[in-house]
């Protein structure tokens, strides 16, 4: 099954590594012209500089989608640079803690959610008005299989949760402008980010036990997801939760 790119501008977060990096160069691969964005600029440039090696256009935004006036820059870039956005890939996020929920402070909190869920929905809502003014687009909100069944991380798993029902709102109400919006909610996946699970023996063999597939996923998994859920293949689905996790969930 081909699935084409062609002519299409996304937008993805958290693009310098890990889920967000392979799911720009896979959109790239698919034709897409992107604009990537992270806090670091130096990694963030290797990723642009891989994109218009693939003969692709690139532009590397450094920000914090968690501080509006950010969100405000990445959207007026990409207007500049491409006069439209037709995909948003929303995978910028953070867990700074492994605290449980009975030692939890309400600093974790606030920069889980700050970023997590507020900057994921204002990003989401200026894109969407741009995509309004274009005929409509694409939102993947890249959530967790923790946000649908908790696990030991119980903040971010709130916070997750929380993209979940975002995604469902965005879905019902952007509709009518043709806009689709659905969450990737990647299992353990063999990351920089998630490696204080996976790279933990104990953690390790606890997920392997509730793993059907009996392995870790690569980003490239979730990349391929994600492809599908921008491109015209899945034109009818919307306010739907793709669980990429191997069976973890059941």
């Amino acid at each position: 099954m081909e699935i084409s790119l062609k002519g299409k501008v996304a937008i993805v977060t958290g693009a310098s590594r890990g889920i967000g990096k392979a799911i720009a160069l896979e959109m790239a691969k698919s034709g897409a012209d992107l604009v990537v964005v992270s806090r670091k600029i130096a990694d963030l440039e290797k990723t642009a500089d891989e994109i218009k090696a693939m003969g692709r256009k690139a532009i590397a935004v450094a920000a914090h989608i968690g501080r509006l006036e950010d969100i405000a820059t990445v959207v007026a870039k990409a207007k500049e640079a491409y006069g439209k956005i037709d995909i948003l890939v929303n995978n910028a996020a953070t867990n700074p803690t492994m605290d449980s929920a009975l030692d939890a402070t309400d600093r974790a909190w606030d920069s889980i959610m700050n970023l997590n869920l507020k900057g994921l929905f204002f990003l989401a809502q200026a894109v969407a008005k741009v995509m309004k003014e274009h005929g409509g687009g694409v939102i993947i909100n890249v959530s967790s299989v923790a946000g649908v069944t908790p696990d030991i991380l119980p903040i971010y798993s709130i916070s997750k949760a929380g993209v979940n029902m975002a995604t469902k709102v965005m879905a019902q109400q952007w509709a009518p402008y043709g806009i689709r919006a659905n969450t990737l909610s990647p299992g353990q996946t063999k990351t920089q980010f998630s490696e204080a699970l996976w790279g933990n023996p104990d953690i390790y063999k606890v997920i392997m036990d509730r793993t059907p597939l009996k392995r870790i996923a690569d980003p490239q998994d979730m990349a391929n997801a994600a492809v599908f859920l921008a491109s015209d293949k899945s034109s009818f689905i919307t306010g739907q939760n793709f669980l990429v996790d191997g069976g973890l969930s059941i």
